[in-house]
C-alpha cells in the first residue's frame, strides 16, 4: 500500500547541505543587492501582501522574458529564496521575472493558479517578445495550467509563450486529497480534478519539456511519465528528461549555471 505522505516528502531523502532553505535566502539576498542600478525592479501585480514579482534585465535590450515559479507545494517559501536562479537565464540575454503568490490556506490552488496568471501578464507588459515558462515542483504545476485549455492568461500572453518547462511537478492532485499536508492546501475532490493538469485538456501549442531530477522520489518520476502520456500533441508523449544525478533540489539550482544542459534547454533558440 503506498504511504501518500511518505510519497510527496523531499528533505528527509536528500542530504541536508543539499535541501537549505536559509543558505537559499542568503545568497539571493546577496544576489540583489548586487544587481546594478536599472537591472532589477520589484511590481505589484494585485491586491494582496505576496501579489509582487522581481524582475531582472540583463545588461542589453531582452531577447524575450523568463518567467520562474518557485514550489513549496504551495503552502511554503516565497519569491525571494530563488533570485540567484536567475544568472543562468540573464548570461543568455532575457530578462527574469520570479512572481510570489498568496499561499495556502490563505489561498486555494485555484487562486494560486490566477495569481500566477496575473503575475506573468503583469511581467509581459514591462517586456517585449517571446516568453519562456519555467517551474519548480508546485510551480511545474503552475506553469503546466498555463498550457491548459482553461489557461487562466490573457490570450495575447499566451500567445506568446514559446516553451513551458515544468521543473519536478506535480500534476495530478488527486493524491494529496488524503494526506497531512491537505489540512492546509484544503483541495477538494473537485477542485483536485479541476487543477490536475493531466486530468485536463491540452490548450494552446506549446512546446513542452517536462524535466525532472533521475534521483527523485518515486512518485516525482511517475507524475512526469503520467503527465506525458496525459498530452500528446501530434500523436507523441511529451519530451521527458531525467537528470542523473540530480534530486529535487540539486535538479532545480542547475538554473543559476549559464551552461547547465537545464538553462540551454530554457533559454536555447526554437531551432537549436
Amino acid at each position: 500500500m503506498i504511504d501518500w505522505d511518505d510519497a510527496f516528502v523531499n528533505a528527509v531523502h536528500v542530504p541536508p547541505e543539499e535541501r537549505d532553505p536559509d543558505r537559499w535566502a542568503e545568497v539571493a539576498a546577496a544576489f540583489r543587492d548586487a544587481r546594478p542600478e536599472g537591472t532589477f525592479e520589484v511590481l505589484t501585480y494585485g491586491p494582496r501582501p505576496r501579489n509582487a514579482l522581481d524582475l531582472f534585465h540583463p545588461a542589453e535590450e531582452p531577447r524575450g522574458l523568463v518567467v520562474f515559479v518557485h514550489g513549496g507545494y504551495w503552502h511554503t517559501l516565497d519569491r525571494h529564496y530563488w533570485s540567484h536562479l536567475s544568472q543562468g537565464a540573464l548570461a543568455a540575454g532575457w530578462s527574469v521575472a520570479m512572481p510570489g503568490y498568496t499561499l495556502a490556506p490563505d489561498a486555494t490552488i485555484t487562486e494560486i493558479t490566477r495569481e500566477v496568471a496575473a503575475a506573468i501578464e503583469c511581467a509581459a507588459a514591462k517586456v517585449k517578445g517571446p516568453i519562456r515558462l519555467i517551474g519548480h515542483s508546485a510551480g511545474g504545476h503552475l506553469v503546466a495550467r498555463m498550457a491548459c485549455a482553461d489557461s487562466p492568461l490573457a490570450p495575447d500572453v499566451l500567445a506568446r509563450v514559446r516553451r513551458i518547462i515544468p521543473l519536478s511537478g506535480v500534476f495530478d492532485l488527486l493524491p494529496l486529497l488524503g494526506i497531512k499536508m491537505n489540512e492546509t492546501l484544503r483541495l477538494t475532490p473537485d477542485e483536485a480534478a479541476a487543477e490536475s493538469p493531466a486530468r485536463l485538456a491540452q490548450g494552446a501549442e506549446i512546446p513542452i519539456l517536462l524535466w525532472v531530477g533521475a534521483n527523485e522520489r518515486p512518485e516525482f518520476l511517475r507524475q512526469t511519465r503520467l503527465m506525458s502520456e496525459a498530452w500528446r500533441p501530434g500523436g507523441r508523449p511529451l519530451p521527458q528528461r531525467y537528470d542523473e544525478g540530480k534530486n529535487h533540489f540539486t535538479v532545480v539550482s542547475q538554473l543559476a549555471d549559464p551552461e547547465s544542459a537545464l538553462n540551454r534547454a530554457l533559454t536555447r533558440a526554437l531551432t537549436d
